[in-house]
């Protein structure tokens, strides 16, 4: 009986965001029914199959934009991630949802109820997140886990455990230097989760073996790779798995279609952003009489080097010794109208004239200074693998990552990219960068020794 509850309340946690999904097409079905449809009899006059046709399309619409920002994922992320998540889907949906409601009007419909709709449609997300994540919680307990850790020191990875604490618990951990056998005898005795972090390949994949024979689960931190042969493609050329990785990055037809969406989308932001530029930079150069733009030597696809545009946030004299060094956190030379155009991204607009011209592409690795390029090569030489396509104005370690994750984990979730490439990855990659202009962690600058921290230790047993 305990075992049949405990199955009845994980398999409600799993369904209340379907349910709430449910809740806010209800919403919108009241907008349409009570606002729009009227106006749009006028001209069309539906059944029932053309109302559930509607509906229909809002939910397909809402889900899509739900399960692609995470708004279904309560639980899994912090309940203010959640929140921003389902805010963002709404207003998407929403918007789309008022103009095809309006060309079956053949006319603008009053946006007053889709506004209306939207309010109460955040405010359910907000209650709906919120009872979703505590039934989960109560659902789904912390996880218990044991840590096996090599040489390294553990302080980074606890960190990141902990900073998760509804959702895992380090308990313990072992040194694999107390021997494979022993380790085992540990984990078999506690029958918890394993996280492997910085152990021998040998070890590693007998413990992998273990865990996977006792049913056991267990967490991983890949190493470059692991990273690559997960991008790779399977094949069955003989009796035997064979998997490929290509020579170069992205074949012609990704390049070009990749291009394509770079020149419109650029052109069309460009028109559309273009008072934004004049206002950013009226006040930029009313502040203190310096130049509005910001050009740096950058390195684009394998390391050719081009001259990257932002909107100047620093003094002008903020790197007058010469020396490259990346902003750090709470940092004195920027200005305070830097501070603010950095907070909303805004100082990276002029880089779509970098995208117009083709040294860089919608998404991508973001691009590097030489010098600190030479910096991170010289302790980790992989990093020229990110090079193998061109740099982005957003990158996937940009959107999974934060501006102070270690240089070797960013390398990690740009090879992830460039390994796994395609276009509806490129398209989603975009609609979630809306989503981080508004996530502060996103925009902190780097701790201090950072830049030194390469984090290749990882590689050392590979």
């Amino acid at each position: 009986m305990k075992d049949y509850s405990a199955s009845i309340k994980k398999i409600t946690a799993l369904q209340l965001p379907l349910v709430g999904i449910l809740l806010q097409v209800a919403v919108y079905a009241w907008v349409w029914f009570v606002y729009y449809y009227p106006l749009v009899r006028l001209r069309l006059k539906f059944y029932f199959r053309g109302h559930l046709l509607v509906l229909f399309i809002y939910l397909v619409l809402l889900f899509f934009f739900m399960t692609t920002y995470g708004g279904t994922n309560a639980g899994y992320m912090k309940k203010i991630d959640v929140i921003l998540s389902q805010a963002f889907a709404l207003i998407l949906a929403n918007v789309i949802s008022y103009f095809q409601d309006s060309l079956l009007r053949n006319w603008t419909l009053d946006v007053f109820p889709m506004v209306l709709c939207t309010f109460f449609q955040i405010l359910i997300a907000i209650l709906w997140v919120n009872i979703s994540d505590w039934t989960y919680k109560k659902a789904f307990p912390p996880l218990d886990l044991i840590l096996i850790h090599g040489a390294r020191p553990t302080e980074d990875i606890t960190g990141k455990f902990a900073s998760r604490p509804d959702r895992y618990r380090i308990i313990s951990s072992m040194d694999i230097a107390d021997g494979l056998e022993n380790v085992e005898e540990r984990i078999l005795k506690a029958k918890k989760g394993v996280v492997l972090w910085d152990i021998p390949i040998y070890e590693r994949n007998q413990l992998i073996k273990f865990c996977y024979t006792h049913t056991i689960r267990m967490y991983m931190m890949p190493k470059i790779p692991d990273v690559l042969i997960k991008g790779s493609v399977q094949l069955h050329l003989f009796d035997t798995p064979l998997y490929m990785t290509r020579e170069y990055a992205l074949s012609f037809g990704q390049r070009f279609w990749k291009r394509a969406v770079d020149v419109v989308c650029s052109l069309i932001l460009l028109i559309v952003t273009s008072p934004i530029f004049l206002v950013t930079a009226a006040a930029i150069h009313l502040y203190d009489k310096g130049p509005v733009f910001y050009k740096q030597v950058r390195c684009t696809m394998d390391q050719k080097e081009f001259k990257i545009i932002k909107f100047r946030s620093m003094r002008v004299d903020a790197e007058k010794d010469g020396v490259a060094r990346l902003a750090a956190q709470n940092d004195d030379r920027i200005t305070p109208i830097g501070h603010f155009i950095r907070k909303v991204r805004i100082d990276e607009l002029p880089q779509l004239i970098n995208i117009l011209q083709g040294d860089m592409s919608f998404i991508g690795p973001r691009p590097e200074r030489p010098e600190i390029i030479a910096q991170y090569v010289e302790e980790m030489p992989e990093f020229v693998f990110r090079m193998k396509v061109k740099a982005g104005l957003a990158g996937y370690a940009q959107i999974y990552g934060k501006y102070n994750t270690t240089p070797y984990d960013k390398l990690k979730l740009d090879l992830t990219y460039i390994q796994n490439y395609s276009f509806w990855l490129d398209i989603k990659l975009m609609l979630l960068t809306l989503k981080i202009l508004l996530t502060p962690e996103s925009t902190e600058g780097v701790g201090e020794g950072q830049v030194t921290a390469m984090h290749n230790e990882e590689d050392k047993h590979a």
